[in-house]
């Protein structure tokens, strides 16, 4: 699906990712994990079109997009989620999933300001994928409610709809299960299998080492913004590299994915 070849971007004279290769594979769930400062959030803004890369390509299937602006990635199918949830808690839960479809949408500021029959036309085709969206998030019972009235569950399925609703082949989730209880954790899990089951390619970054090893097919492991391992989760976990980088070689590979719950 995605290829990164020598990735890297320099601010200043900190490297805070420096020649990245990795490959996201089509219909699978792909976590990049890392301690803090790790590059982590950085490399999803490379591949987003936030940051131009200082080195390297980015490769979407086939086709470079490293020098697109960030519309232009989103119009080829590369959608994300933030760390703070993104929304806009005064509106109504479908007002929210709308804006996501705006970069589908052609009508321009005149069309809006004059009520055209293409303003109109896209606005009922905002609707429409908003409410699509909501269906596959579980949202579409709440549309009507105020995005802020919800659960902080509830709010990053917003957000994952507002993502949703630009269309993605490959949806980019960052720190999703930020603030969320146990319970709602293994919801949010349940929903990111269910919409790669639904033809998405994910990757996700995450702290939560539960969620990662419980949910990822291919794990990919920055350090001080280089890539030390990548793998399944258990070759990741039991990678003396990895081990190292988390827990400063004072453990073996048997701890890994508990000590990593506290310490990642």
């Amino acid at each position: 699906m995605l290829d990164v070849q020598g990735l890297g971007i320099r601010f200043g004279g900190n490297h805070a990712v420096r020649d990245v290769t990795a490959s996201l594979p089509a219909g699978q769930i792909t976590a990049i994990i890392g301690p803090n400062g790790a590059g982590k959030s950085t490399f999803f803004n490379l591949i987003s079109g936030f940051y131009q890369p200082t080195s390297g390509r980015i490769v979407l299937e086939g086709q470079d997009i490293t020098r697109l602006k960030t519309h232009e990635v989103v119009g080829r199918g590369v959608a994300r989620t933030f760390q703070t949830t993104t929304i806009y808690r005064e509106l109504s839960v479908l007002e929210n999933a709308m804006i996501g479809h705006r970069v589908r949408t052609k009508a321009g500021l005149l069309d809006a300001l004059l009520r055209t029959g293409r303003e109109r036309q896209d606005e009922a085709g905002s609707r429409a994928g908003g409410l699509r969206a909501l269906e596959r998030v579980g949202l579409a019972g709440q549309a009507h409610l105020s995005a802020g009235a919800l659960s902080q569950e509830g709010q990053k399925r917003v957000g994952i709809a507002m993502a949703l609703c630009s269309d993605p082949r490959l949806l980019l989730l960052d720190e999703p299960a930020a603030g969320m209880n146990p319970e709602e954790t293994v919801n949010l899990m349940a929903l990111i299998r269910e919409l790669v089951a639904g033809g998405l390619t994910v990757a996700l970054v995450e702290h939560k080492m539960s969620l990662v090893m419980g949910l990822a097919d291919r794990i990919l492991v920055l350090h001080h913004g280089q890539l030390i391992a990548q793998g399944t989760p258990e070759e990741v976990r039991t990678d003396p590299a990895v081990i190292e980088a988390y827990l400063g070689g004072h453990a073996h590979g048997g701890q890994m994915g508990q000590a990593g719950v506290s310490h990642a």
